[in-house]
C-alpha cells in the first residue's frame, strides 16, 4: 500500500505540475505564504499541486475562471494545512468560484413563528461535506492594513467541520488541551464583543447627536473617531456572530494580520500556532523567486 499511495501521489503531481514562472509569480503576490523558508515553500508548492489535482473547480455568475485564479486561490487555501497535510481537505471537492459577491436565500423563523425567506449577499461560503463558495473580488480584495482573507476564512471553517458541525473548535493534536483552547478562545470572544458592543453605543449616540441642533464647536463632533476606532479593532466585527466565526476570523488574522492577533490576543496566538504548526511572527521571508 505505502509503494502504491507514493505512486498515486507521483502522478497527481505530474498531472497537476505548475509551470516555474506561474508559481514564482503566484508565490511572490501571497503575502500569507511570507513567513515561510525555502523548503517549507518547496512543500508548499507540493501541496498546492496535490490541491489542483484533487478539487474541481466551477466557475458561476458568468466568470471566466483562468489558471492563475485557480492558482491563487489554491496556494492561500493550501498555507494553513502546510504542516496538516492535504488529506485535511477530504473528502469534498469542489471550489466554485462567482465574480462577485452572491445572493443565497434562507429562511428564518421569527418570533411569531412565522417563516420569512431572507436573501443574503455573501463574500463566501462552507458546506458541511459540500463546497467551498468563493467571491473572486473578495479574493482580490485582500488588504495588508486589514486581517481579511475570504479563502483563510472559508477554509478555516473546512478544518473546523472535520469533526462534526463548525463549532469553532477543529480536531486538535495529541498533547494540544481542549480545555485551554476553550479558555483562551471564549476570553478573547468576549472581549471582542465588549469592544464592538461599546463601538456601537457611541455610534448610536453620535447618530443621535447629528439629529440635534448643531450648537458649540463643531470640532466636538462626536462621531470624529469612530472610524479609527473600528478600523483600530483586533479582527472583523463579525467574528462576535458565533464560536465558528470567531475561529476562522482568527485563523484570518493569524497569517494575515500576527502581531496584530498577538498583541490583542497571545492566548489566542498561542493555540493557532499549536494547532497549524506555524508561526508567522518567529520569521518573515520575502515570497519570491522559490
Amino acid at each position: 500500500m505505502f509503494g502504491l499511495g507514493r505512486w498515486l501521489r507521483g502522478r497527481a503531481l505530474a498531472r497537476a505540475a505548475i509551470d516555474d514562472r506561474d508559481w514564482r509569480q503566484a508565490l511572490s503576490r501571497c503575502r500569507v505564504a511570507r513567513h515561510l523558508d525555502d523548503p517549507a515553500c518547496a512543500r508548499l508548492r507540493e501541496c498546492v499541486t496535490l490541491f489542483l489535482d484533487a478539487k474541481q473547480f466551477t466557475a458561476a455568475g458568468g466568470l471566466v475562471l483562468t489558471g492563475d485564479m485557480r492558482l491563487a486561490i489554491a496556494l492561500q487555501a493550501c498555507v494553513p494545512i502546510l504542516e496538516l497535510g492535504i488529506d485535511s481537505y477530504a473528502p469534498w471537492v469542489e471550489v466554485i468560484v462567482y465574480p462577485d459577491e452572491f445572493i443565497v436565500e434562507r429562511e428564518q423563523v421569527d418570533d411569531a413563528g412565522v417563516v420569512h425567506v431572507v436573501r443574503e449577499p455573501l463574500s463566501g461560503e462552507s458546506w458541511a461535506g459540500g463546497p467551498v463558495i468563493l467571491s473572486w473580488a473578495d479574493v482580490e480584495a485582500a488588504n495588508p492594513d486589514e486581517p481579511y482573507n475570504v479563502v483563510l476564512h472559508e477554509f478555516a471553517h473546512k478544518l473546523d467541520m472535520l469533526d462534526g458541525d463548525a463549532d469553532g473548535i477543529p480536531p486538535l493534536h495529541a498533547g494540544m488541551s481542549r480545555a485551554r483552547w476553550h479558555a483562551a478562545f471564549s476570553e478573547a470572544f468576549d472581549d471582542l464583543v465588549d469592544r464592538v458592543e461599546a463601538l456601537e453605543r457611541l455610534e448610536y449616540r453620535a447618530n443621535r447627536s447629528r439629529r440635534r441642533p448643531a450648537t458649540g464647536d463643531a470640532g466636538d463632533d462626536p462621531t470624529a473617531a469612530l472610524d479609527d476606532a473600528w478600523a483600530a479593532l483586533p479582527l472583523d466585527p463579525y467574528a462576535c456572530k458565533d464560536a465558528a466565526e470567531f475561529f476562522a476570523c482568527v485563523s484570518e488574522g493569524f497569517f494575515e494580520a500576527p502581531a496584530r492577533l498577538h498583541a490583542a490576543y497571545p492566548a489566542v496566538y498561542a493555540q493557532l500556532r499549536d494547532f497549524y504548526r506555524q508561526d508567522p511572527l518567529a520569521s518573515t521571508f520575502p515570497p519570491t523567486g522559490r
